[in-house]
């Protein structure tokens, strides 16, 4: 418990320093949050064309799918507020030597990497799953009670850790690669596929984001269970027992690397 306290309170000291210099720069901070919101933005408006095109995609209305999307857009922003450091694990602290730093420290190392910034674009993705979210739940009629608030922010926060332990798991390639940055974009380009139903793609499809590299509990089994008319409604339940299994699997992995870290001068 200690222990968890000072890693608390160093973290806190972290992003406390890291708001003060960004909002040195308030106009880089306030374009770098709304330019997310009109990125994000951009893929509903697409979606939204779709749907004006159709009046269901294999049986899903567009307010279904919103949902979906909005889900995906608040696990995605805890991601992206508090670990978007992990995508510079390569270049910026193995290809530069700077990583030895980090091992100096009497400090977990993955904690140091992981607090040393903090992305402020993501308050805009949070922002828009918020209202995304609003909206397809009042078009579809889903009653709120504590229940299922609590149920919400479990697999929303499950969400985000899917996300994180997929990234850690394929930047940890980097110890090997000296950059699997490359690899990891390529992964998390698989993550647009669980923003829609996989019910509408192949089976292999839907057996890789499901089972394979599991972005689907990162949107679409987790919907599902406040939608409920779908068959997969009871999936979404495991949505929690995914996200540990893959942070474990995927910090495992990262101490594997640590423990086979080269410094640069070898």
């Amino acid at each position: 418990m200690n222990n968890l306290k000072r890693y608390l309170k160093l973290y806190l000291h972290y992003a406390s320093k890291h708001i003060k210099v960004m909002l040195e720069y308030r106009v880089d901070f306030l374009i770098g949050m709304f330019s997310t919101i009109i990125q994000q933005g951009i893929s509903i408006v697409f979606l939204k064309i779709i749907f004006s095109n159709i009046q269901e995609l294999k049986g899903w209305s567009f307010y279904e799918i919103l949902f979906i999307f909005s889900i995906a857009f608040l696990g995605r922003s805890i991601h992206h507020i508090f670990f978007d450091n992990l995508w510079t694990l390569g270049w910026q602290y193995i290809r530069s030597g700077n990583f030895e730093r980090l091992l100096l420290r009497p400090v977990n190392p993955l904690f140091q990497v992981i607090s040393e910034r903090f992305q402020q674009d993501g308050i805009g993705q949070f922002v828009i799953g918020i209202i995304m979210m609003y909206i397809s739940a009042n078009h579809l009629g889903i009653q709120w009670g504590v229940a299922k608030i609590a149920i919400l922010i479990l697999f929303i926060i499950s969400s985000g850790i899917i996300f994180v332990a997929i990234n850690l798991f394929f930047i940890t390639f980097s110890f090997w690669m000296v950059d699997s940055l490359p690899i990891v974009v390529s992964v998390f380009g698989l993550s647009e596929f669980a923003r829609y139903p996989v019910s509408i793609y192949h089976k292999s499809i839907t057996l890789i984001i499901t089972w394979l590299i599991p972005y689907g509990f990162t949107a679409f089994y987790p919907a599902n269970y406040f939608l409920a008319n779908h068959g997969v409604s009871k999936l979404a339940l495991i949505t929690p027992i995914i996200a540990i299994g893959c942070f474990i699997i995927a910090y495992r992995f990262w101490c594997y690397g640590v423990k086979h870290y080269e410094s640069t001068g070898h």
